[in-house]
């Protein structure tokens, strides 16, 4: 009975303060940051990678971004993504892909105000220091996503070396495709600690983010689930918006997205509340 309690509190809490603090708005601000930041994103890390000679991260960037996206969402958006980025560019590190970086750090900054408010913290780091750490974590995703292009390419070398020498590891191999799955969803989970623990005003343990990552992991691959149901079944996009459709089916995929993500940074604060004010009475 008393968990039960627990668990209404803390969902009373969370879903109350999401209400109260224009959740919703929230999410409808990261979702459009989100892809507005996409395209930058993309553009900087592949124009730098192909300065440094990596020549097929434009393909493995999109499967890392896409590969967890529901077919019917990702497919439109993905070949759009990949006619821009195919584009030969001769301006890197001059102010083109500088502001691309710039632009593609106000999707950081969007994840930061959304978590800021989940977590009902004001935020006191200047803005140079804010907007510093937002360029770092693109150059870090930017190093991240070139590693594992890197790796990919060298993917089947390394396997047929490992089967060669240890037979037993040949069924564990896999495939390619199977690989980037696995790397695409450990990616994830990363970005989302990573998101959480820094972004985000104040101090915060690691333990203490658990619940609202694995709320926001579950919530994703629920709500990307229904909504490709939705589109394969009973969607008029397609008639709605005609030539848009993509963009705006992307859009409420987004939407849904960072609903989950907000509402997990809320769940995660709902508890600490809850477990500091046991604290606070004795248990």
């Amino acid at each position: 009975m008393r968990k039960i309690v627990a668990v209404r509190r803390v969902l009373s809490d969370a879903l109350g303060h999401f209400n109260d603090d224009d959740g919703w708005s929230m999410a409808s601000h990261l979702a459009i940051t989100a892809l507005m930041a996409l395209f930058p994103f993309l553009i900087f890390a592949t124009t730098l990678a192909s300065f440094l000679g990596a020549n097929a991260f434009a393909d493995t960037a999109v499967h890392l971004v896409f590969d967890t996206w529901p077919e019917q969402i990702a497919a439109p958006i993905s070949r759009e993504v990949i006619n821009v980025l195919t584009v030969q560019r001769t301006d890197l590190l001059t102010y083109g892909v500088l502001l691309a970086a710039f632009f593609a750090s106000n999707g950081i900054e969007a994840l930061r105000t959304s978590l800021n408010r989940a977590y009902r913290v004001t935020e006191t780091r200047s803005f140079i220091f804010r907007r510093v750490q937002s360029l770092v974590f693109v150059l870090i995703a930017t190093a991240g996503f070139l590693a594992i292009s890197v790796l990919l390419v060298f993917a089947p070398l390394i396997a047929r070396l490992a089967v060669a020498n240890f037979d037993w590891i040949e069924p564990y191999m896999g495939t390619i495709t199977l690989w980037r799955y696995v790397i695409a969803s450990a990616v994830i989970v990363l970005g989302l600690f990573a998101v959480h623990y820094w972004l985000p005003a104040g101090k915060r343990r690691f333990t203490a983010l658990v619940p609202g990552i694995i709320f926001t992991l579950v919530g994703w691959l629920a709500g990307s689930t229904i909504f490709a149901a939705y589109l394969d079944r009973f969607s008029s996009y397609v008639t709605t918006y005609a030539g848009l459709a993509s963009i705006m089916v992307a859009v409420v995929f987004l939407y849904i997205v960072s609903l989950v993500f907000i509402l997990g940074g809320e769940l995660n604060a709902s508890i600490s509340r809850y477990l500091e004010a046991r604290a606070r009475v004795g248990g």
